[in-house]
C-alpha cells in the first residue's frame, strides 16, 4: 500500500508563482464521476488522498464534495493550496472533514508588503479556526535563498497571530497543536528540455507515492507536470496492471538499485538531494 496518491482535481490555477513549472495542457476540471471512479480503484492502493500535482484544488467548487465523498470511502484528504481563497471557500473546507491543510506561503513571493501582510494574516486566523476543528495545518516555505525576506516577514506575522511554543524541530517549528511550519530549499522541476542532473540515486516515485492527472493519465510522482512518463489511464485501464506494467516495474527496479531508468528522472533537481 502506498503512503499517499497525489490526485489532480484540476491543473488550473489563479496564480502565476515563479517557483511553480507550469504545464502546456489543456485546462480541466475533473468530474464528480471521474473521482468517485478513481476513489473506487485506490482502495486496496492508500488511505491518504493529497488534492494536487499541477493546479489548486481550491479553485475546484467541487473540493469540499469530494472530500466528503473520500471519507466516506474511508480516505484521509489533504489539500494543498496557495491559500488565497481560504477566506471564500474556508469554512466549507474545515466543514467538509480534512486531514490536514498544507498552506504554500512561498506561493506570494512576488506579491507587494500591504497585500503579503494581509494574506499571512487572513491565513493565520484559518489556522486557528482549523486546529479548534482539529484539523492540521502547516505553512510552507520551500523557497529558502528566493524568499527576498519574506520568511522572517512571515514568522513575525505568525507570532503576531497565533500564540504556542514555538518549538524547533528538524522540519520546521512547532507553533502549537496541530499548527506547523515546515521549510526547504527552491529546487528545480524536472523538464525534459533541462539538461541530466545525475542518474544516480533512488527516489520515492512509485514506492511512496504516484500521482494522478486531471485526465487520468497516471504518473509516477507529484512532480511530472506533463504526463511525461505516463502509465496508463486510471479511468480506462485497471490499476494494478498500470502499477504492474512493464515501465513502472523498471523505473522501481531501477531505483531499487539507485538508478533512474527514466530519462524525466535523470533531469530532476528534486530528486538530487537523494543522492
Amino acid at each position: 500500500m502506498y503512503n499517499k496518491v497525489y490526485v489532480e482535481i484540476t491543473n488550473i490555477c489563479n496564480m502565476n508563482c515563479s517557483f511553480c513549472h507550469g504545464h502546456s495542457r489543456e485546462p480541466r476540471q475533473m468530474s464528480i464521476d471521474e473521482f468517485s471512479l478513481i476513489l473506487e480503484k485506490l482502495k486496496e492502493q492508500t488511505k491518504y488522498i493529497y488534492y494536487h500535482l499541477m493546479g489548486e484544488p481550491t479553485t475546484h467548487p467541487r473540493l469540499p464534495e469530494f472530500i466528503k465523498l473520500a471519507g466516506k470511502y474511508g480516505y484521509k484528504s489533504i489539500v494543498t493550496t496557495n491559500g488565497t481563497l481560504l477566506n471564500k471557500c474556508g469554512d466549507s473546507l474545515l466543514n467538509s472533514g480534512a486531514h490536514k491543510i498544507n498552506i504554500s506561503l512561498h506561493s506570494f513571493e512576488n506579491g507587494n508588503a500591504e497585500d503579503y501582510e494581509k494574506y499571512v494574516s487572513e491565513l493565520a486566523n484559518f489556522a486557528k479556526k482549523a486546529a479548534e476543528k482539529g484539523v492540521i495545518v502547516v505553512f510552507r516555505l520551500w523557497n529558502r535563498g528566493f524568499d527576498d525576506g519574506k520568511n522572517e516577514k512571515a514568522f513575525k506575522l505568525l507570532k503576531e497571530n497565533i500564540s504556542g511554543e514555538w518549538a524547533n524541530n528538524t522540519r520546521g517549528i512547532r507553533i502549537r497543536d496541530k499548527i506547523h511550519i515546515e521549510w526547504g530549499e527552491r529546487f528545480e522541476w524536472p523538464d525534459m528540455n533541462a539538461e541530466i542532473k545525475g542518474e544516480k540515486f533512488s527516489c520515492y516515485a512509485l514506492k511512496d507515492q504516484f500521482g494522478i492527472l486531471v485526465d487520468g493519465t497516471v504518473v509516477p510522482c507529484c512532480l511530472d507536470s506533463e504526463g511525461t512518463v505516463n502509465l496508463g489511464n486510471i479511468f480506462c485501464d485497471d490499476v494494478n496492471d498500470i502499477l504492474n506494467s512493464k515501465k513502472a516495474t523498471d523505473i522501481v527496479k531501477g531505483f531499487k538499485c539507485g538508478i533512474a531508468h527514466e530519462n524525466l528522472c535523470k533531469r530532476c533537481g528534486y530528486a538530487q538531494r537523494f543522492v
